[in-house]
């Protein structure tokens, strides 16, 4: 920052003055000056202007504005935490104090604080004293509306106002709620207990967040313009705001398309609070189960995909009537409290695309009021929209189930906002069932919150380590998880390191670290420029005499690029976090076509903090790509290191995956 300036905003808004002066165009709209996430700010800029800006003194990076898609009673007992699933001694709920004294930022579509989730009566500690966050005051919301659970809340629409999107009527210009996704995303990572919670009596008992003690603030960065994405500005904007405000944990349900780290506002957002401490999870986005989908990769953030759990929610059609009635049970989450009778049945027999309810196949004449009757073949979704956009009062599907699989999710939603009609009458709920990796970040989330409550030491790389290497892959049918929709059992490319187990991730016994430079040594080993790097973590001149794309982390990959055999070898450094001597031998399960050294095959580690190297030589020879285009794997095994006279096991998936 040249000398005359005491603040980087004052010299940003000078830069954009005098860029108008040598260029004659108008001067160009600030939007945000970032202080945390980066170095800089954004701004509305024609093309001359910025590329007389790329010419200026001190200008590192430029990318332009890109927009991100938004990708409960029953998960903390499916998780371990309540219930006949809880550890003996109760687990980390009351270790951790169900995630007293932690912060989660959610990055979302703002927050209904009247709901009973975000009341504070069971919170008797004042909000800690180090938070530095507010509650904004706009449209349909006062600060005074903020309170010991929901502890900030506020909005940043600039980038989305620039861009030309123009917010919806029904939308505020505030930290409030239209869409009801930040309510719900932020209710279950840290709702509090509400007794009596259903969706129209599906899902009926307590809906609690899975850290109930601890504090939300809402980052507002979506809004209802047309389309539900957000502005790149707006969401680093968010970013920026919740490092400065404090919080411990972020939670975005939300992506933008990949891009390389230096172009991605999320992935430089995490890395700023990465290095402040701050533990960020994302959604792994809602592209299926195929290879290459994810969103959100870069290895500093913690990226959730979608599981299912152990609850359908199942309802009885009966079709005609008196002795020639047939029943049938399938699943559903038609509103159990609004049953139907004598309802007129509508089926496009003799019409193949009548039959499948395929799109612009109905008719509003035919089936307006009537339920509809479709058979398989397209997306359950696809169907859905097209009986309702003609009219029809509801449908019933005829497929195979592992179509229907749903992975409902019960949490706080707008009370305001109908939705469904059923015959003239309009439903609201303040409770409301959702699906998909949106739902899957705020649950880790909450987990982290807890897991930080008992280790305030921990970095997040340690936390990452301690849910991976402890994580589950067997369902409750000791098989195999599966891959959904195929049924087919999963591999590490479909479930990563397996199923979050929140009472084991509390004692993993080691865990794999990283620090910043290691992170900064793997963008060497990527080939990142200079300037890349700094648009990424803020570091001028940063060294890559240590380029390695190995990172320490709690996974093995080998990449096979056009080739069905290579070798490679590891190296990882584990730290004992337990409060004592300890010693691990490793165990090896590889299957046929993979050959895995571990030198050595013994650990013996000190007090906590001890640490131990060890290497990994992966020899994969002569494996066969499946039949499959989107399916990469070529095979997969695992590494545990196992206590002596213990009862830790610190478990990493090695995998052959084919390049793309």
């Amino acid at each position: 920052m040249p000398a005359p300036f005491v603040e980087h905003d004052a010299w940003y808004r000078s830069v954009l003055s005098s860029l108008a002066a040598a260029t004659g165009e108008g001067a160009p709209e600030h939007l945000y000056t970032y202080t945390h996430v980066m170095h800089g700010f954004s701004a509305a800029l024609t093309a001359r202007l910025l590329e007389v800006l790329q010419g200026t003194a001190g200008h590192v990076a430029a990318f332009p504005a890109t927009f991100a898609r938004l990708h409960t009673t029953r998960t903390p007992e499916f998780l371990g935490l309540s219930g006949g699933g809880a550890a003996a001694g109760g687990g980390v709920w009351p270790a951790s104090r169900y995630g007293d004294d932690v912060i989660i930022g959610i990055m979302d579509t703002g927050v209904w604080p009247e709901s009973e989730s975000f009341g504070d009566a069971g919170i008797q500690k004042p909000v800690p004293a180090r938070w530095k966050g507010a509650c904004e005051a706009g449209a349909a919301f006062k600060p005074s509306m903020c309170n010991r659970k929901l502890v900030g809340a506020r909005s940043s629409s600039k980038g989305m106002k620039q861009s030309g999107g123009t917010m919806s009527s029904d939308d505020y210009d505030s930290p409030r709620d239209y869409y009801g996704h930040g309510s719900h995303t932020a209710s279950t990572a840290a709702g509090a207990a509400v007794g009596g919670s259903s969706y129209f009596g599906y899902a009926n008992g307590t809906a609690t967040g899975i850290a109930p003690m601890a504090s939300v603030a809402m980052y507002k960065a979506v809004f209802s313009n047309g389309t539900m994405e957000s502005a790149s500005a707006d969401v680093l904007a968010a970013m920026d705001q919740a490092i400065a405000d404090g919080v411990d944990v972020m939670s975005l349900s939300l992506g933008f398309p990949e891009t390389s780290y230096d172009t991605n506002v999320i992935a430089i957002g995490a890395f700023a609070a990465m290095q402040k401490g701050i533990f960020v999870t994302c959604s792994a986005g809602n592209d299926g189960s195929d290879g290459y989908t994810i969103t959100n990769g870069a290895p500093w953030i913690t990226t959730v995909g979608a599981s299912s759990i152990d609850r359908d929610f199942t309802a009885t059609v009966t079709l005609g009537s008196g002795g020639g009635a047939r029943s049938i049970h399938g699943k559903s989450v038609y509103p159990a409290s609004t049953a139907i009778y004598s309802a007129n049945l509508y089926y496009g027999h003799g019409n193949k695309t009548k039959q499948k309810c395929t799109y612009s196949s109905l008719s509003r004449k035919d089936v307006a009021g009537k339920f509809v009757f479709c058979t398989g073949g397209e997306s359950i979704g696809e169907k859905m929209d097209e009986v309702q956009s003609d009219g029809g009062r509801g449908v019933i599907i005829a497929t195979d189930l592992k179509d229907l699989l749903q992975v409902d999710i019960l949490a706080a939603w707008v009370p305001n906002k109908e939705v469904m009609e059923i015959g003239n009458q309009k439903l609201f709920t303040k409770y409301m069932l959702l699906s998909g990796t949106s739902m899957a970040s705020p649950h880790v989330a909450g987990v982290v919150a807890l897991l930080r409550s008992v280790h305030p030491d921990w970095s997040p790389a340690a936390i990452r380590s301690a849910m991976m290497t402890t994580a589950y892959v067997k369902d409750n049918a000791n098989d195999v998880i599966v891959s959904m929709p195929s049924g087919s059992p999963g591999t590490p490319l479909d479930f990563g390191s397996g199923h979050v187990s929140p009472n084991q991730a509390m004692d993993p016994g080691l865990v794999y670290d990283v620090a910043a430079d290691d992170y900064v040594s793997f963008l060497c080993g990527l080939h990142y420029s200079s300037r890349q790097i700094t648009a990424i973590t803020g570091r001028r001149n940063p060294s890559c005499a240590g380029a390695n794309l190995d990172l320490n982390y709690p996974s093995f990959m080998v990449i096979l690029n056009r080739t069905n055999s290579a070798t490679r070898t590891f190296r990882r450094v584990l730290t004992n976090v337990a409060g004592s001597l300890a010693k691990y031998s490793v165990s090896v399960t590889a299957p046929p076509g993979m050959k895995v050294t571990v030198t050595p095959q013994t650990l013996s580690f000190g007090g906590k903090g001890s640490k131990q190297a060890f290497t990994v030589t992966v020899q994969v020879s002569q494996v066969k790509k499946g039949s499959d285009d989107y399916n990469y794997i070529g095979n997969y095994g695992f590494l545990s290191w196992k206590e002596v006279g213990g009862s830790h096991v610190v478990t990493s998936p090695i995998v052959s995956a084919f390049a793309q």
